[in-house]
Formats: structure tokens, sequence, C-alpha cells
């Protein structure tokens, strides 16, 4: 949306970053009474509904372009419920593919599914530019809008049956139940820190990106197939991360992998305000990105695996959907602070706070193992407390393939695949802010996990 804002309504760019901001926050509003609803219904509906909602949503824009009746007001309301969907598609398959695939197969499967969105990222910034040369904005937006109707006819083939989720009582509170939530997540001593880690960290990345951007095509001057290419590839350091992370973590173990790549992570953004002009400062933009993503390729299947572990299966959507309204909300607090300060010092300036805020999330990494309870969380009126602190010990290794365990899976990876990738597409090389602030930037996003003993 922000690319259409740029392109065809000619937006400022204080416009596009509210179009972003306003999306995080005001959904976050709509996602967190749907986090509830979703952890008491089947998942697989819950996904399919969001897909066509996101379609429809997506599909309006190109509608209205082509009668010339697109207004800034259709994109921000879009943008907010789009983004709703989004958080609550998330909320939903993340409780679902826990349902799926057993505890020992998780982090293989967290680790397919991190490569899948690698590659995705790593191929959307070239596709997105030639699509956009060759058909333009309006059918690229509308490959967009016909790709989450691919991922609904994917997810509607998987064939295993959902168990039957938690029963909500008649006497339940809506308020006390979102709290529970926030409560699981905030009381649990290995979510907690990981938690305000991905918060510092995704939202000191969130305000570089936009940033970067600037610094490559206005700085640097580069051209937009250099930019397209100096953002894609480094993405590839990510496929590498995630299929590292398996052996990885069965060779030294999932809470020594977790702190080492948590703090690998942080050390890449403060080059960013030293790149030199010239074919060495585009060297180092793609070597810092190679290496931050790179680690972030080991550390985010290791945190989902994790996430999964530590939650129980009545709380996954709730924790789930309270991570995300957290995450976004913050993020566009810190796209918004990082406009103010490159106003104020400078593009470089504000990449160097961002840089030195990125380097002090790993500070708030879980550190400390925790081995007594935190005592009880209100649970939802018709479900049984759970311990946060009971979290089972890391396996030491996992089987070389898990094809058994995705067996019912495989139909609905494959779609997501190309979810993805259909996505990816219309991130276009040749506009600054979004590109970065919706591409790259969301990827980059902090999680982090680990199974404390």
């Amino acid at each position: 949306m922000p690319l259409i804002a740029l392109l065809v309504l000619d937006s400022s760019a204080f416009q596009v970053s509210m179009l972003a901001a306003l999306s995080a926050v005001a959904s976050s509003l709509i996602a967190l009474p749907l986090g509830v609803r979703i952890e008491h219904q089947h998942k697989r509906p819950v996904m399919i509904t969001a897909d066509l909602a996101r379609c429809v949503l997506l599909a309006s824009i190109p509608v209205a372009m082509a009668f010339d009746k697109l207004t800034f007001t259709q994109l921000c309301v879009v943008g907010v419920l789009q983004t709703a969907a989004s958080v609550s598609f998330d909320a939903a398959s993340g409780a679902h593919l826990k349902a799926l695939v057993l505890p020992e197969h998780r982090l293989r499967a967290n680790s397919h599914f991190e490569t899948t969105n690698w590659i995705s990222v790593s191929a959307g910034p070239p596709i997105g530019g030639l699509l956009i040369g060759a058909l333009g904005a309006t059918a690229t937006m509308l490959i967009d809008a016909l790709s989450f109707l691919g991922s609904a006819l994917g997810i509607r083939r998987i064939r295993k049956p959902e168990p039957v989720p938690p029963a909500r009582a008649a006497t339940a509170h809506l308020g006390r139940d979102i709290a529970a939530g926030w409560q699981y997540l905030l009381r649990h001593p290995g979510l907690r820190p990981l938690f305000f880690n991905a918060l510092l960290f995704g939202g000191s990345i969130m305000m570089a990106s936009p940033l970067m951007a600037v610094l490559m095509l206005e700085d640097l001057e580069l051209a937009p197939w250099q930019y397209g290419l100096a953002l894609g590839l480094p993405c590839l350091g990510g496929v590498l991360g995630s299929r590292l992370a398996p052996l990885l973590t069965r060779h030294f173990g999932q809470r020594r992998i977790l702190l080492l790549s948590g703090v690998a992570r942080t050390l890449w953004t403060i080059l960013m305000p030293l790149t030199p002009s010239g074919a060495l400062g585009v060297f180092v933009i793609v070597a810092a990105d190679f290496g931050l993503l790179l680690s972030a390729g080991v550390f985010n299947p290791s945190f989902t695996t994790y996430r999964m572990a530590a939650t129980p299966d009545a709380f996954m959507s709730r924790v789930g959907t309270s991570w995300s309204v957290g995450s976004k909300t913050c993020q566009a607090a810190f796209m918004i602070i990082g406009g103010l300060i490159a106003a104020a010092a400078g593009v470089r300036g504000a990449l160097l706070i961002a840089g030195l805020l990125c380097m002090a999330s790993a500070l708030l990494l879980p550190w400390r193992k925790a081995r007594i309870p935190t005592g009880h969380v209100q649970a939802p009126t018709t479900e049984a407390v759970p311990s946060p602190a009971k979290t089972v010990p890391p396996r030491s290794g996992a089987p070389d393939s898990i094809d058994a365990a995705l067996s019912g899976v495989g139909e609905w990876v494959g779609a997501w695949i190309g979810n993805q990738r259909s996505r990816a597409a219309t991130l276009s090389p040749e506009r600054v802010e979004q590109l970065s602030a919706v591409g790259v930037a969301a990827l980059r996003e902090a999680t982090a996990h680990d199974a404390w003993p």
C-alpha cells in the first residue's frame, strides 16, 4: 500500500509513514479481541477467512484505480483491515502448525518455513521490479490480491483433522481473556525477556530500514536495480541460516544457539552509518545485511520452536496475537522516531542511534536460566490454569526428515510458498521507504526463543 500511495496518489513521505503507523496501531485494537475468539475456534476456517478478506481488501485498490476513485482514506482503511487480518492469520497458523507437527519435528518444520520466507524475499525485489515495469502497479497489486485466494485454496486442501478447540464458558469475560494472554507472556520467565528483546531489536531494525533506503538511493546514488540487488542478495544469508539452524542446535544445544545467534544478529546494523561511497559502500551494505540475516535465520526457527513448547495450547493464539500486536505497535513508534531523528541529526546520525539500540537489545536476552515457577497465570473461565515455569528441555537431536510428520501439511506448505512468492513480487526496488519498511524490515523483526531447564 505505501507503494501505491507514492506511485499513484503522489503522497508525501509523512503520509506514507502515517499510513504504516496507522495500520499497525489501529489493527492492533481490532486484533486483540480477535485473538480470544480465535483461541476457541477451529484454526483452519480462521486462516481461510483471513486470506479471503485480504484478497477482497487488496482487490478493491486496483478496482478503485480503474475507475479513478482511489483515495488516501481508502488506503488507510484497507491497510488497517488487512493488517488485522494478517495478525489473525498468523495467530491461527502458529497454533495450527503446533497441532499438526510433533514436538520433536517442530524445529525442522520451522526451519523449512523460515527458508521459504527468505527465498521469497530474496526473489521479491527483482521480480517486483520486473512486474511493475512490465505490467504496472495496478496489475501487480491485483496479482498480490489473487495470491491470497491461492493460499486459501491450499489451506482448504489439508486433510488432517484439527483437534477440538477449547470451549468458552458463557460466563467468560472478554477483557479477562485478553489479559490472560498478556499475563502469560509477561510472567513467563523465558518468554518475557525474549518479548522485550524482540521489541527493541525489531523496532531498531524498522527504524533503520527506510533510512537505509534513503542512504542507498540518495547518498550513495545507487541505481534502482542496484538497490534491489543490495536488498535481495543478503536474504540468501537468511536461507543459509535457516538451513543451518537444526544442525547447529543438534550439536551445540538450543539455548546456546539461541543466545549466540541472538547476539550475533545485533552486531551488523552499527556498520551502516559508516558506509563509504562507491563500490566499497555497496559491498559493506551487502556484507553487513548478509551477516545480520544469516544470524536471524539461525535465531528465528529456534525462537518459534521454543515459543510453541513454552505456550500451552489454550494460550497459543492469544500469546501469538499479543506478541504480534506489541511488535507492530512498537515498530510503528520506532519508525516515526527514526524519521524525527533523521530530520534533526541526519540519516547517518539516525542510523548510528538505531545501530546502538540494536546492540543494546542483546542485553535483554534471557541470560539467566529460570528454575522456579513465577506464579500462576489467570486462565480463561473454561481452562485449567497453566504453569508457565515448566518447560521442556531441548532434545539433543532431531530426525533428518520430517516427511512423515508433515504428511498432512505438504500441500499447505506448497500453497504457502506460492503465496509468499506472489506477495514478495509486489515489492519494487524503485521506491524507497516502504519497500524497506514493508518488505525486508518486517522479516528482520526480532524473535527469540529457547527451552530453559
